[in-house]
């Protein structure tokens, strides 16, 4: 098989992350993995603690090391017909951005995880949609979330992964990533 390209999908809430992440795998007959923090939440609520956001980044992991081992073996299945890529809603930079922004703090263990987990590409999404409620989203105000994106940006600056920003309606977006998802795969980064 050849090497699996992981390409993580990141930004504040409500910003297409989980709806380019399905259009993607759509379009490259692949598989994504979900954000862990939903189904979580769904399942213990909101009124969640520090040490709650260390247990949601360790079920990210194991969930994002499960679609790995999925992948592979749909790859094996398939002959090899496909470049393997994978799509990622969420990686250790937002548990990272999440645990600081709520609680000033960062567990020592999502640290770790960001120093020795490798992707290939991150698709930083805009604030430029607007803000969708539903049960699990904290941050309907501009200012918020624009505070958010911004400690995305920093940190994929101070990065050494490519990345591209992804702003605009649904459809740009998703024309965007596609463009940037082929450039990488021509270029080879």
């Amino acid at each position: 098989m050849p090497p699996l390209k992981k390409i993580v999908v990141i930004g504040p809430e409500s910003t297409g992350k989980s709806t380019l992440c399905g259009q993607l795998a759509d379009h490259y007959k692949t598989l994504w993995c979900r954000e862990y923090a939903r189904e979580y939440l769904l399942e213990h609520g909101m009124d969640y603690t520090y040490d709650n956001l260390l247990e949601i980044a360790k079920g990210q992991v194991a969930l994002e090391d499960k679609t790995t081992a999925d992948l592979a073996e749909k790859y094996r299945r398939s002959s090899g017909k496909h470049m393997p890529l994978l799509f990622i809603d969420t990686d250790m930079y937002v548990m990272k951005v999440w645990c600081e922004f709520v609680f000033d703090q960062c567990h020592q263990w999502i640290i770790d995880q960001i120093v020795t987990r490798r992707y290939d590409l991150y698709l930083l999404c805009n604030t430029d949609l607007p803000w969708i409620k539903d049960e699990l989203r904290e941050y309907p105000d501009a200012g918020t979330r624009e505070k958010l994106y911004h400690m995305y940006k920093d940190i994929m600056i101070n990065q050494r992964t490519p990345w591209v920003g992804i702003s605009g309606n649904y459809d740009q977006r998703f024309e965007k990533a596609k463009e940037a998802v082929e450039y990488y795969l021509k270029s080879d980064i």
